[in-house]
């Protein structure tokens, strides 16, 4: 049992993590497993030498270890790797027919693995057995003819033992197999490194001729030709190679040979620019841009990029400013037609094409752009689509007038856009205008005048009218421009300027009374689109040909229909301006009239507006009297809360807002006065209800001396009342008035409550100001205004808090 006890051993308690968060400095595995190799823990010693003293021991070894060799590959005969172990090792003790013996075994299971036959063959070269080397590179290039690597590594061989015709012989046996590119240039250079350089170009001509040959090739029954095309580098590689060795000539051939191979329909861009940059450093500057030329002609316009950009570079060396400027034309000329042929509706891609073509081609290319742009008829008949596409007719009759100067062409032009626009639907008075200008400038009055009246006709228009008449004016023919006012009316009786421009040409000719009668007519319209400026300009007319009694009769008519303010202040102003002696009698009536005018109106702000306008002119020219009298009429500026009500018709809170309270209307209002009294008495009883607790407190506390002391308080503080009671007494009568306006608020909407606030300062009126004890006792008895919200309230009793000290000192003045 001891020794059991003994044998167990005591697990520790793991103690528990109570704090679980992530600590402050945190350490990743990358962190472990750095400082585990910085302290080499998981490092194991090296096995012990064994040092080998004798034969017997060396012999022993050597079995021992070729019986594990042997073993490995006799489980597992196809891993090439202990082979390849096997005999490296035989190799270090110079065994190397054994080795030879292992790589032949090896060869046996995979003749195909090529890592295989490199080692074999590196073992063969290390040793310097050059025969065996050669012999098994040339099983290797029998066996596996298309391992690149064989070649490169024989032909290497070949040529570091100094056997040029050797290396020769096999880059001929490998050229029969027709590799890769890699393969010849590495022949070319080759024999480029002897001074070779005839054989090099019989092999560039074998290399291109073999790249260029045809391939039968039978698909699904059916034979078809398959032209292998070389890639061009090789073309231009070959180029390059003549002329790097002083063959200009055959260079220049080699170019065109390959132009003539490829042929137009498998052309290339890199192709002609090697071809003009090597005749650019031959200066064959005349050869360079007919090449050029010939490639742009040629090449499709999205691959010709590169092109384009060596040719700009090129004129800009050697080429004069037209040369640049072709360049540049043309290259722009093949984009907008690119973008054109995409999108053929894209007016904007036309008008900058047009704009290229006008500045740079002949007449007829401009007509041929032209007419194909025109050609493209919006598909839809809606004005909005034809607004841009209109506009290539406008440049194209500009063109042909102001460009090509050709008349007759122009009106062709002309007339072919307005047969070709649905006037029914729509039409565009720009375009009869510019027609009728044109006619105009040909001295052909008649047919400019037969146009725009059989645009009026077929389609009359604002502007079209508008045009016409400007042209007549222009002309002086005052009797034509009359009749034309007429059918504009006749067409558009609502339109006020029509009216008074009609009225300013008869003023300017001189005919009173024809214009009064038009402005007669036009404010008996029924419909107008702008009454108060034909108003205004009738007013200023009359004004003009100063006709008093005429526009105290306009003001008083136009009274008649509105009651705008501003036609009150406009009214008085004018009678201030006019220079009588009764002017300042006139003026003020007029204020006092539109004051009287503006009681019924919603908005207080304009009557606001009259009161200041009167005011300012009782400041200047009135006494003091009337600035007393019209600073009594000024409203005071109170703040308001109303509730509001969302679309659902729920209750979405309370807004706040300033009204006006004007003394005129609080007066009519006797309500208010009741209630404000009524606020009075019982603010007066809750004060006496808390003075008479504070009596009963005082008896049940003190005796005689404190009650003699309480009346001696109460005897200062009396005093303290009246001296209050004179410096407040305005305040206590405009506090008196704004709680019967309050009041009046109250019972005329019951869904408006006034806000409580300081008074809000505005430019001459008075300020009211409310006490917040008061709402919240009116609150408390009145259902309206029991849904505002606990802050508010709150607000109230602390604002009616601290103000009511200072009206129980009034309260006790009056009791």
């Amino acid at each position: 049992m001891a020794s059991t006890a003994a044998g167990k051993q005591r697990i520790p308690k793991v103690a528990k993590v109570k704090n679980k968060a992530p600590a402050e400095v945190q350490i990743t595995a990358e962190q472990l497993l750095r400082e585990a190799k910085e302290r080499e823990l998981e490092l194991l010693p090296p096995p012990p030498k064994q040092k080998i003293t004798d034969e017997e021991e060396l012999n022993d070894y050597k079995l021992k270890k070729r019986k594990g060799f042997e073993d490995n590959i006799r489980k597992n005969r196809t891993v090439i790797s202990n082979w390849i172990k096997y005999a490296q090792w035989e190799e270090s003790l110079k065994e190397v027919q054994r080795a030879r013996s292992i790589y032949e075994r090896a060869l046996d299971v995979d003749h195909r693995n090529i890592a295989l036959w490199l080692k074999y063959a590196e073992m063969e070269m290390k040793n310097r057995q050059v025969n065996h080397a050669r012999n098994i590179w040339d099983r290797a290039i029998t066996i596996l003819p298309r391992v690149n690597q064989f070649w490169y590594k024989y032909s290497y061989m070949e040529e570091m033992l100094g056997n040029i015709a050797g290396c020769r012989q096999v880059f001929e046996r490998w050229t029969e197999w027709e590799p890769e590119e890699q393969a010849w240039h590495s022949y070319i250079n080759f024999e480029l490194r002897y001074k070779e350089v005839d054989k090099a170009r019989s092999i560039y001509e074998r290399y291109t001729l073999l790249m260029g040959k045809c391939i039968s090739l039978k698909l699904l029954n059916s034979s078809a030709l398959v032209i292998v095309h070389p890639d061009v580098k090789n073309w231009i590689k070959y180029a390059r190679f003549e002329e790097k060795h002083g063959y200009i000539a055959h260079g220049r051939k080699v170019f065109e040979r390959s132009v003539e191979f490829f042929g137009e329909e498998h052309v290339n861009e890199n192709l002609f620019v090697a071809f003009a940059r090597f005749e650019e450093k031959q200066k064959e500057f005349e050869r360079v841009r007919v090449i050029y030329k010939y490639a742009l002609d040629r090449i499709p316009k999205h691959q010709a990029q590169e092109l384009f950009k060596f040719y700009t570079v090129f004129e800009k060396k050697f080429g004069d400013r037209r040369g640049i400027e072709d360049v540049i034309v043309s290259k722009r000329r093949f984009q907008y037609e690119e973008e054109v042929k995409a999108s053929p509706h894209n007016y904007d891609a036309w008008f900058d094409y047009l704009r290229l073509v006008e500045s740079d081609a002949d007449p007829d290319t401009a007509r041929e752009v032209y007419e194909r742009a025109i050609a493209n008829i919006p598909p839809i008949q809606e004005k909005r689509h034809w607004r841009r596409y209109i506009y290539l007719w406008i440049n194209y009759a500009l063109y042909e007038e102001l460009e090509v100067k050709d008349p007759e062409r122009t009106r062709q032009v002309y007339q072919a856009c307005l047969d070709l626009i649905p006037h029914k639907k729509f039409t565009f008075a720009k375009i009869w205008l510019l027609y009728g200008q044109f006619e105009i400038r040909q001295k052909n009055l008649q047919a400019a005048r037969r146009g725009l009246g059989t645009a009026i006709g077929k389609c009359p228009k604002n502007k079209l009218f508008k045009g016409y008449i400007e042209l007549e004016l222009q002309l002086r023919e005052f009797d034509r421009c009359r009749k034309l006012y007429e059918k504009y009316l006749e067409f558009a009786p609502e339109n006020c300027t029509t009216w008074i421009k009609f009225s300013e040409l008869e003023t300017i000719l001189g005919d009173t009374e024809r214009a009064r009668a038009i402005f007669e007519l036009a404010i008996g319209q029924p419909r107008l689109d702008m009454p108060e400026v034909l108003w205004k300009s009738y007013i200023d007319f009359e004004i003009e040909q100063e006709e008093f009694d005429n526009t105290r009769g306009l003001y008083q008519r136009l009274l008649q229909r509105t009651q705008h303010v501003k036609v009150w202040i406009s009214y008085a102003q004018y009678e201030l301006s006019i220079d009588t002696s009764d002017r300042l009698q006139r003026c003020r009536g007029i204020f006092e009239e539109g004051n009287k005018g503006l009681r019924s109106c919603e908005e207080k702000e304009e009557r606001l507006m009259l009161l200041e306008s009167w005011k300012e002119f009782e400041q200047e020219f009135g006494s003091d009297t009337t600035r007393e009298r019209v600073k009594k009429l000024l409203p005071e500026k109170v703040k308001k809360r109303r509730k509001l009500t969302a679309e659902d018709g729920s209750d979405a809170g309370w807004e706040e807002y300033y009204d006006y309270i004007f003394p005129e209307d609080a007066a009519n209002q006797p309500n208010l006065k009741l209630l404000a009294m009524a606020k009075m008495w019982k603010r007066q009883q809750q004060e006496e209800d808390d003075e008479e607790e504070e009596d009963e407190e005082d008896e049940n506390n003190g005796g005689v001396d404190r009650g003699s002391g309480k009346e001696m308080e109460e005897d200062n503080r009396r005093v303290e009342r009246d001296g209050d009671e004179k410096m407040d007494g305005e305040e206590n009568g405009r506090g008196e008035r704004s709680r019967d306006k309050e009041m009046s608020e109250d019972s005329a909407s019951p869904s408006e409550n006034p806000m409580v606030s300081e008074p809000v300062p505005e430019k001459d009126s008075k300020e009211s100001t409310y006490d917040d004890s008061d709402d919240s006792d009116e609150s408390s008895s009145s259902s309206s205004s029991s849904s505002s919200s606990g802050s508010s309230g709150s607000d109230h009793d602390k604002d009616g808090s601290e103000k009511q000290p200072r009206m129980s000192k009034k309260d006790s003045v009056n009791d």
